[in-house]
């Protein structure tokens, strides 16, 4: 018999739109923003997800994201406490891999 359990988490997806004039560093952002933002949040990070935009449903066109990394939080208290006292170092670093803002969601996670 399988037993069913669910898991609640906060999930901040940060979502980098695309287009043909977005410039996106994928090795700096992978190998030096995101380790920053885990060594910074520290353990109320519970995991991070990159993915990295292919294509669209139409065949041809740029995918909507040139990239979302998604931010696995406990709760909204937690994301909020680890995360707002380094916001203002996170926005600064944008210049060094993009010339777009994130735009920023948070959503429930459930695990099932």
């Amino acid at each position: 018999m399988l037993i069913n359990k669910e898991t609640v988490m906060i999930k901040v997806s940060v979502m980098y739109p695309n287009s043909d004039n977005v410039k996106f560093d994928t090795d700096y952002y992978k190998n030096k923003h995101l380790p920053m933002v885990s060594q910074l949040v520290g353990d109320a990070l519970k995991g991070i997800e990159l993915d990295l935009g292919v294509a669209s449903r139409v065949p041809g066109e740029l995918a909507p994201y040139v990239a979302i990394a998604h931010l696995k939080f406990d709760s909204i208290e937690s994301f909020k406490t680890s995360f707002r006292p380094h916001a203002q170092t996170f926005a600064d670093d944008v210049k060094n891999y993009s010339n777009v803002q994130g735009e920023l969601q948070i959503s429930e996670l459930i695990i099932l």
